[in-house]
């Protein structure tokens, strides 16, 4: 009875794929921003999201801030998460951020233990973008500007 009840659930990740692919296909993030509010990726369901890794050391990250908060100003189905991927004090990217304001939230994720949905960056900085219906559209390594986002965003409707 068990050997055929493995049989059975091993066929069936088979035909179906491991259960992490579809996790991948729909990420989940819930970080807490540096003001202290939440952020939920599931929340923003019917919107484009842009979810950028980024460090305050990294100059092509802050080279791409301005570009990125432009964009979500001035497109309304477009919101962001800045992903500060350092591991610094918090009140030390507050400071960073005073003086490189952005019109999107930024939160701080564990170097050690980034969000289980995303892979952890191999390089600053790392960029999605979320589909309105929450599947990842695109990822970029490097810095992406206004025209790379309208770009994918095209492509992606």
């Amino acid at each position: 009875m068990i050997r055929r009840f493995l049989a059975v659930a091993l066929a069936a990740l088979v035909l179906t794929g491991p259960a992490v692919a579809v996790a991948a296909a729909t990420p989940d993030l819930k970080v807490t921003t540096l003001d202290g509010k939440p952020f939920d990726l599931a929340a923003q369901h019917g919107k484009w999201v842009v979810v950028n890794y980024w460090a305050t050391w990294c100059v092509p990250c802050i080279k791409e801030m301005p570009d990125i908060s432009a964009f979500v100003k001035n497109h309304k189905n477009v919101t962001a998460i800045g992903l500060a991927f350092e591991d610094t004090d918090a009140k030390d990217i507050r400071a960073f951020v005073a003086k490189h304001p952005v019109v999107y939230p930024i939160a701080q994720v564990d170097v050690m233990d980034p969000p289980k949905a995303f892979e952890a960056p191999k390089g600053l900085p790392t960029t999605y973008l979320i589909a309105p219906d929450g599947t990842v559209a695109k990822r970029f390594v490097g810095p992406v500007t206004e025209q790379s986002l309208g770009e994918a965003i095209s492509k992606g409707k």
